[in-house]
């Protein structure tokens, strides 16, 4: 009879400190005032954007530059079906939305995950900028005006629906990416794709199937974030900064890692509204985030989740550091 494997001190501690957080996370909202509050939604949101862009950017190794299209996708999707003639609840609404969002990314992932480097990218940034341009101009979007939809003001559902909605995203890519054969096939052709061809992987379909898996998710909180601002427009749910801010949240937490995507989202949208309060609208804040991913990419290349590292590892950052000078 087979001895069942005896759990690590690493796995306890990792445990517990994951069972911390999702305490205290589950209790903050009775500590903090309404505009922290609305903070802490906020970065709940970006950290979950983060998590879709990394599977695609991360794990496959695919630079997507088309994710605000996704936003956008889930946003409108919520919005019609919200207005008074449809008349549909706000959860009646997310199925629609994670639906239509994955069948466009198997539509555009198709042909375009079969291009490689600059060429993916430039083609995901024409495809959002295609449908971003296409909502200004369409009745049923609302144009330039956009859509109004109807108000729910109460900021604990909605950090609340962020926080599961989180938790579910990151617990599906930790189970579907770090814990599954699906996982294994997507790293292999991140890192050798004919090699991974040559054991029988069929490459396209996973790179599909992960950019349909990236959409679904973004979609989702696109549809939240239109239904807690309740009002949206072309350039509020599509605009190009979107996708920046998950590539960039992403490469400062730790490229193809299950948490650094959280880090870097967490601490970028902390450092945005700081910045926003204190200066007000102001351009600072872009300086700010470039000398901050300049030091980061070239004393950090894994992102700042690196600093989370045993003795060893601490030593030979360290050491990596030094070389620099």
């Amino acid at each position: 009879m087979a001895s069942k494997p005896v759990q690590t001190p690493k796995f306890i501690v990792r445990a517990l400190l994951i069972g911390a957080i999702a305490i205290a996370l589950a209790v903050l909202p009775a500590f903090i005032d309404p505009y922290t509050l609305r903070i802490a939604t906020g970065a709940l949101m970006w950290a979950g954007l983060a998590c879709a862009w990394n599977i695609v950017g991360g794990y496959a190794g695919y630079i997507s530059f088309g994710h605000s299209a996704f936003f956008g996708i889930g946003a409108y999707t919520t919005a019609i079906l919200m207005q008074s003639d449809i008349g549909a609840s706000f959860f009646a609404t997310l199925i629609p939305a994670i639906i239509l969002s994955m069948a466009v990314a198997v539509v555009i992932g198709g042909p375009t995950m079969r291009l490689r480097g600059a060429y993916f990218a430039i083609a995901t940034w024409a495809f959002a900028e295609m449908l971003l341009q296409l909502t200004t101009v369409l009745d049923f979007t609302g144009g330039t005006a956009g859509l109004s939809l109807p108000a729910y003001l109460n900021e604990f559902f909605f950090y609340y629906t962020m926080l599961i909605a989180a938790v579910v995203s990151f617990a599906g890519v930790w189970l579907l990416i770090e814990r599954s054969r699906f996982g294994f096939r997507i790293k292999a052709l991140r890192d050798d794709e004919p090699a991974a061809q040559s054991l029988g992987i069929r490459t396209n379909l996973v790179k599909v199937q992960s950019f349909a898996l990236s959409a679904a998710i973004t979609a989702l909180f696109g549809s939240i974030y239109a239904y807690w601002t309740t009002y949206i427009d072309p350039h509020s749910v599509m605009g190009p900064d979107i996708t920046d801010q998950m590539v960039v949240m992403v490469l400062l937490g730790g490229l193809g890692t299950v948490w650094g995507p959280a880090l870097g989202a967490v601490l970028l949208w902390i450092t945005n509204r700081y910045i926003w309060s204190t200066f007000g609208d102001t351009v600072i804040y872009l300086p700010i985030l470039g000398i901050i991913i300049a030091l980061v990419v070239l004393f950090l290349p894994n992102g700042l989740i690196s600093l989370i590292v045993g003795p060893q590892r601490g030593k030979e950052l360290m050491s990596s550091i030094l070389r620099k000078f």
